[in-house]
């Protein structure tokens, strides 16, 4: 029996997956448990164009990533912290600090799309971040911590 998955569904397929399984699993178990539907002609239609709408919405979010990403490399980014006489901070830059700094210069990024490649930074001077505006756009950036 072919059956279109409503939701991923482990060692089978992810969501939106044209499958072909036996009839018993289907109707005992992937149906009733609404994770697939019977793959009817007007199933498959409508599958086929909520997957040309959903790859025209993700074309249009990618497209604002990139100008987005464009944008985040010109700016310059500072984030001033208390430190010793020998450059060290009393405590940490984190993807917090980070996010702040960025949501100042007029962008709107969350720290949960920021990485930095230590798990916090510690001294003075140039780090780089990463950050994941799209599942297929990650920008680098540069930032300098300065002492206060």
């Amino acid at each position: 029996m072919e059956i279109i998955l409503t939701q991923d569904v482990e060692r089978l397929g992810s969501k939106d997956d044209l499958v072909t399984v036996k009839d018993g699993y289907a109707r005992n178990f992937l149906i009733p448990q609404k994770k697939a539907i019977v793959a009817t002609e007007t199933a498959r239609k409508i599958l086929a164009e909520n997957t040309k709408q959903r790859a025209h919405k993700e074309a249009k979010l990618k497209e604002e990533a990139n100008k987005i990403a464009e944008q985040i490399v010109k700016k310059k980014i500072t984030i001033g912290a208390k430190t010793s006489t020998q450059g060290k901070i009393f405590g940490s830059v984190n993807t917090i600090q980070i996010a702040e700094a960025i949501n100042k210069k007029g962008f709107e990024i969350d720290r949960k799309q920021i990485s930095i490649p230590e798990d916090s930074i510690k001294e003075v001077g140039t780090h780089t971040a990463k950050i994941k505006l799209h599942k297929e756009v990650v920008v680098e950036i540069e930032f300098e911590v300065v002492a206060e």
